[in-house]
C-alpha cells in the first residue's frame, strides 16, 4: 500500500485556501491509495468561538461537500481529513473517510482534551465508537490527537480488541521544548502496548500564539521513523509496510527547534494577518536585537524596520551597537532622539511633581514615548510593531504598560532571558558569523532609563531568576518547595512570587506572543486579575 501524508499549513478560517492546498496535493497522489491530513485541517486549529456560529458550520459543511466532489476525480485515492461535523444537534472533532465522490464514513473523536491551551469539551461531542476502516486490503483505524496518548484507557483496549493492521493519528498538537520526543515515547509505549504500527500526522503553522511544528513519523514498537522535518509543508510518500530502520532518528538540539518556531511564529502572524513590514524599537539590548533577527529570518531584511530612540540616559556603546547590528542584518533603521520630548514632559509635569525625587515615573515615561512613537509609525505606514520584553520580565512585571509593551506581536513573551542569551549564540552559530555584535551579548542588561541602572539589581540575577519562574509558573510548586529545591532564600523567592502576582494586571494587557515552553503566559496561564491569595505565607 502506499500512502502520501500532507503536512501543510492552513489559515484558519480561510476554507477556500486550504481547500486549495488539498486540491494541489490530489494530483501528486495519483500513485497512492491514502491521502492522510491532520486534525482540523479544512478549518486551521484551533477555530475557538468560531465553531459557536451555525454561518461558520454551514460554510465548512459546503467546503466538505466541494471535497466529495473533487475526490471523484481520483477514484483510488482515499482522503482521511480533519474537520469539524455537525451530526444533528451535536458537533464533533472528526476525521472523514472520502473516497471516490463520497463521504465513506466519519470517526469522532473520543478523548476531548479540557486543559492548557485546549478547551474542546466547551465546543465538540465526545465520540464512543472505535472504527475500523478497509483500505486497499489494509485495516485502518483512524484516531485523533490524544485519542492515542492512552489518557482514555478505554481507548487503547478497544484498539487492541478490533485488531487493526495499521492505526493512523491525525493530529493538532502544539511545540513547545522537547514535543516532538515527549510525542514519539507517548505514541511508541501505545505501539508497544497494542502491539500495532502508528503513524503520526501533525498539522504545522503558527496560528496566533501557537505554533504547530509537523514531524509526521511511523512507530512501530520501539522502532521509530521520521517521516517529515519539523516547521516546514510538504507531502511525503511512504510503503506500508514498513522496512523497520530501528535508530535511525535522533533528537536536534532543542535551541534549534526554538529558533525554528519562533520564525514560524513571526512569519506566519505577519503573513496570515495582512502586514506588510514590521517595526522594532531597538535599544542595543539583546531583547530587540534578536527579535530582529528573527523578523529577518522569518521575513527577510526588506520588510523589517528598526527604530532607535535615544534618551540622555543611552550610552555611546548602545547606539553604536544599534549600527552594526543593522548593517549586520542588512536592514533600514530610523533614528528619532527623544530628549527634546522627555524634556517637555518634564516640563509640563514639573508644578505637580515639584519637590517629589525622581523614580519609576520618571523612567516610564520614556518607554511610554517611545511606545508613542512606535504606535505612530505603526498607523501611518501599516506596519506591525514587535515589542521586545522576554518571559522574565513579563513574569515580574519589568515591563511599562503603554510603553515597551506597547505592540501587535509578542515575539520573545514565553522565552526565559537566559534562552534570550542562548538563542542569540545559536543564530550567530546558525550565520557564521556575529550578526548580533558580541559586544550586546556580553553587556549587563539594562533599561537604561537612569544612570547606572542594571536589570539585575532590581530583580535578581537571571539564572536563579528563571530557575524561580520555571518552578513558580511552570511546575506550579509553592514557596517552601522552590526554597528547599533550588538553595535559594526564602526573602528572594518570595519577592519574586509577589511580583509574578502583582504583574498580573500588565500581562492581560500585554499582546499575544508565541509559546515555546509547557505552560506559557495567556491560555496556559488563567489567574485572576483580582486575587488575594498570597503564596508565601507558609513561610
Amino acid at each position: 500500500m502506499r500512502i502520501a501524508l500532507g503536512q501543510f499549513n492552513p489559515t484558519l478560517g480561510d476554507l477556500e485556501g486550504n481547500f486549495l492546498k488539498l486540491i494541489s496535493s490530489l494530483e501528486k497522489c495519483r500513485d497512492c491509495s491514502l491521502l492522510i491530513l491532520p486534525e482540523m485541517f479544512i478549518t486551521g486549529y484551533p477555530p475557538e468561538d468560531l465553531l459557536l456560529r451555525n454561518d461558520f458550520i454551514t460554510a465548512v459543511e459546503k467546503k466538505i461537500n466541494d471535497i466529495i466532489q473533487i475526490s471523484n476525480k481520483y477514484k483510488r485515492l482515499s482522503i482521511l481529513i480533519g474537520s469539524p461535523y455537525r451530526k444533528g444537534d451535536n458537533l464533533f472533532n472528526a476525521c472523514l473517510w472520502i473516497k471516490a465522490g463520497k463521504l465513506l464514513d466519519v470517526y469522532f473523536k473520543r478523548f476531548l482534551p479540557n486543559y492548557g491551551v485546549f478547551d474542546e469539551i466547551r465546543y465538540f461531542s465526545q465520540g464512543n465508537v472505535p472504527k475500523v476502516w478497509q483500505i486497499d486490503g489494509v485495516k485502518i483505524s483512524p484516531t485523533i490527537c490524544e485519542d492515542i496518548w492512552g489518557r482514555d484507557g478505554s481507548i487503547l483496549t478497544d484498539l487492541a480488541r478490533i485488531e487493526p493492521d495499521l492505526v493512523v493519528n491525525i493530529s493538532a498538537s502544539p511545540f513547545h521544548v522537547g514535543k516532538l520526543k515527549e510525542r514519539m515515547k507517548v505514541i511508541s509505549q501505545a505501539s508497544l502496548l497494542l502491539g500495532l504500527p502508528i503513524i503520526y500526522a501533525n498539522l504545522v503553522g503558527g496560528q496566533d500564539e501557537l505554533v504547530f511544528d509537523g514531524g509526521a513519523f511511523f512507530v512501530d514498537g520501539e522502532d521509530i521513523e521520521l517521516l517529515s522535518s519539523q516547521f516546514s509543508e510538504g507531502i511525503v510518500k511512504f510503503a506500508f509496510p514498513r522496512t523497520k530502520k530501528k535508530g535511525n532518528w535522533k533528537q536536534k538540539r532543542s535551541i534549534g527547534e526554538v529558533f525554528n518556531a519562533l520564525v514560524l511564529g513571526v512569519k506566519d502572524y505577519v503573513n496570515k494577518n495582512g502586514f506588510d513590514k514590521v517595526l522594532i524599537g531597538l535599544s542595543g539590548g539583546i531583547d530587540s536585537s534578536l527579535t530582529a533577527a528573527i523578523a529577518v529570518e522569518a521575513l527577510g531584511k526588506d520588510r523589517v524596520v528598526g527604530v532607535s530612540m535615544p534618551s540622555r540616559y543611552n550610552s555611546p556603546y548602545t547606539k553604536r551597537d544599534v549600527r552594526r547590528l543593522t548593517k549586520n542584518l542588512g536592514i533600514e533603521c530610523l533614528w528619532i532622539d527623544i530628549e527634546e520630548i522627555f524634556s517637555a514632559f518634564l516640563k509640563t509635569l514639573s508644578p505637580i511633581f515639584d519637590g517629589l525625587p525622581f523614580d519609576t515615573t520618571e523612567e516610564n515615561l520614556q518607554a511610554r514615548i517611545r511606545g508613542t512613537l512606535l504606535m505612530a509609525l505603526s498607523n501611518k505606514f501599516g506596519w506591525l510593531v514587535l515589542t521586545t520584553g522576554n518571559k522574565s520580565e513579563m513574569s515580574v512585571g519589568y515591563a511599562t504598560l503603554y510603553g515597551d509593551m506597547a505592540g501587535g506581536f509578542a515575539v520573545l513573551k514565553d522565552v526565559p532571558k537566559t534562552l534570550v542569551w542562548q538563542l542569540a549564540r545559536y543564530f550567530n552559530r546558525l550565520k557564521g558569523r556575529a550578526i548580533i555584535p558580541n559586544s550586546i551579548i556580553r553587556r549587563p542588561p539594562s533599561a537604561e532609563l537612569r544612570y547606572g541602572q542594571t536589570d539585575e539589581e532590581s530583580l535578581l540575577p537571571y539564572f536563579v531568576l528563571d530557575k524561580i519562574i520555571d518552578a513558580y509558573v511552570e511546575k506550579r510548586l509553592g514557596c517552601r518547595e522552590i526554597v528547599r529545591r533550588l538553595g535559594v532564600d526564602a526573602e528572594s523567592v518570595k519577592k519574586i512570587l509577589r511580583l509574578i502576582g502583582q504583574a498580573e494586571y500588565k500581562r492581560r494587557q500585554a499582546p499575544p506572543g508565541i509559546k515555546i515552553t509547557p505552560l506559557a503566559f495567556g491560555k496556559d496561564w488563567r489567574m485572576p486579575i483580582t486575587n488575594k491569595f498570597d503564596p508565601c505565607l507558609e513561610y
